[in-house]
């Protein structure tokens, strides 16, 4: 059986954490030694033609299925089941991560196309850059395509393992990969690639990602104290 056993253990259980560990130690090691190369590497100024309503499709699209997969995962039991039971709580991860995940990948194909069918731009792209759009683009795809999936088993039970399984590797909790033998292949696929954009994140212009969470920051920010001439030369 493929991802059976002992491979089953490593892929889901050993190498979530490989990957993590290397998205962190990566990150720092590259902030502190190429912090010039902490960007996502516009293309803007080679053509602005799609770039905005690509890159805005994505990128909120994006955001809100981040969000939900960390809320609808990592979420204490006690704080989701006052209000929503295993069922309902599925239908709304489908509903709202299959529009998110659609405007996404609406978004992203037309950065992609973009990307690929503008001599200019793919001349000047690295090899990384198309690469990491085609995983993101798969990954996008695999998790729209779990949602047809999801509807065939509404009673909530399989949400539940994969609710189980992440809480399991983010508490490390032994025996979590055992929770995704007999799941549907696709599911592990998912998780797999999901992992893996991780593990590459230090290294491409994915890295861009951490001056995102960290501009949230700026809510908390005091307002900048701007001094006019005028009030200099007083």
């Amino acid at each position: 059986m493929m991802f059976g056993g002992y491979l089953n253990t490593f892929l889901f259980g050993i190498y979530p954490y490989l990957a993590l560990a290397t998205l962190v130690v990566g990150s720092l090691i590259r902030f502190d030694r190429e912090p010039y190369t902490w960007k996502s590497d516009s293309s803007q100024m080679l053509r602005k033609r799609r770039l905005r309503l690509g890159s805005n499709l994505f990128h909120y699209g994006v955001l809100v299925v981040v969000i939900g997969h960390f809320v609808g995962f990592l979420a204490p039991d006690w704080a989701v089941r006052w209000a929503l039971d295993p069922a309902v709580h599925q239908l709304v991860a489908m509903l709202a991560g299959g529009v998110a995940g659609l405007i996404a990948i609406i978004g992203l194909s037309i950065l992609l196309h973009r990307r690929l069918g503008d001599p200019r731009i793919r001349r000047n792209s690295r090899k990384w850059d198309i690469a990491i759009v085609l995983m993101l683009w798969l990954q996008l795809a695999l998790g729209l395509l779990t949602v047809p999936l999801s509807a065939q088993h509404m009673d909530g039970a399989m949400f539940e393992v994969m609710t189980s399984y992440v809480k399991g590797i983010v508490t490390f909790q032994g025996g979590a990969a055992d929770l995704l033998l007999g799941t549907p292949m696709i599911y592990r696929l998912h998780i797999l690639l999901g992992f893996t954009l991780f593990l590459v994140s230090p290294f491409t212009r994915m890295i861009h990602i951490w001056s995102g969470m960290g501009a949230l920051a700026y809510i908390a920010r005091p307002y900048q104290l701007v001094r006019t001439r005028r009030s200099l030369a007083r």
